[in-house]
């Protein structure tokens, strides 16, 4: 039976059953334990499964990644939660050097159980150092794979699956998502954690968009339809690896493409998805590809400023309107 609950409490609830049935998971990060989380996801845990699998760090994002790894390799299954992924930064010797390559050179003898969550994204006046979002940067590393999570029961999903998985998972959770509310049935069957999912379906015109920015292009679409464009909203689900299978399927339906993204547009998931897919589907395109993310300057303090640095519903309202003109 399908609950409405806060996408915090779908990670939540998440990580409980999975504690409760395998010792081998524990939690480890900045206030996870006596605190319940910066984001209230691990909010009850540590009254329940103690101070040995829910366990509060120094602020050593480096330290704690890197024992995050040496647990993994031990066959824990540890969860790394970064406080926000611009600390990640601290952490990316542990996560690049070690977690993403171990499996590999160690000819598949050492699996890596090691999950990383990571709340990130412009999150209403957080300033320059703390707004950023590093897909760019994780997407281009071999051996990781990275998960959005856009709804709650994704969100319930996709750390389950992580946290099962035998490879290194980045779970990258918008700060914005946190208190957005929606259905999550625990009886239903998953699909597969990268799979890409249809939100809306259309005929004239793809959306990609991924974690809040699907939110956002599901929003744009229904405007759209007033004014006669019919989009189809592709939720990506997953930055590595990408279900082209499901976007080239699209967009040979619509022969329009338009990618969304919060990240800065140079060099990042939207330039890769444009890329990939003008290549698979170039014959099908009755235009280029459209772009649409964010301004490639550091996040500004002031409000109105911050807005205006990455899409809103109107953005992608007359980006979405300019592959018809």
């Amino acid at each position: 039976m399908a609950d409405e609950i806060f996408y915090w409490q779908a990670l939540n609830r998440a990580l409980d059953e999975l504690m409760a049935v395998d010792e081998a998971i524990f939690i480890l990060g900045e206030d996870v334990g006596l605190y319940g989380g910066s984001y209230r996801v691990t909010e009850g845990l540590y009254a329940k499964y103690g101070e040995w699998r829910v366990r509060d760090t120094p602020i050593s994002e480096g330290s704690f990644t890197g024992l995050g790894v040496g647990a993994a390799l031990m066959g824990m299954r540890p969860v790394v939660e970064i406080m926000t992924v611009n600390f990640a930064l601290l952490a990316l010797d542990a996560i690049i050097n070690m977690a993403a390559k171990v499996p590999f050179m160690s000819g598949g003898a050492f699996p890596m159980g090691l999950t990383v969550r990571m709340p990130g994204g412009v999150a209403k006046q957080l300033a320059a150092q703390h707004s950023q979002r590093l897909e760019h940067t994780l997407m281009n590393v071999p051996g990781l794979r990275i998960v959005v999570p856009a709804t709650p029961q994704d969100a319930y999903w996709q750390l389950k699956q992580a946290v099962l998985s035998d490879e290194p998972v980045i779970v990258l959770e918008h700060e914005l998502l946190y208190f957005s509310k929606g259905q999550v049935d625990e009886t239903l069957p998953p699909p597969p954690p990268h799979r890409a999912l249809c939100r809306r379906q259309g005929r004239d015109l793809t959306i990609i968009a991924y974690s809040k920015m699907a939110a956002l292009a599901e929003q744009a679409a229904e405007k759209l339809v007033a004014q006669g464009i019919d989009a189809e909203v592709i939720d990506l689900r997953s930055l590595s690896p990408i279900d082209w299978h499901t976007c080239a399927e699209s967009v040979a339906r619509t022969h329009r493409l338009l990618i969304v993204e919060e990240d800065c547009r140079f060099a990042g998931a939207g330039a890769e998805i444009a890329a990939t897919l003008t290549e698979r589907c170039f014959t099908q395109l009755e235009v280029a590809p459209l772009r649409l993310g964010g301004l490639d300057i550091p996040t500004p303090y002031n409000g109105r400023l911050e807005a205006q640095t990455i899409p809103q519903v109107e953005d992608i309202v007359a980006a979405a309107k300019q592959l018809f003109n």
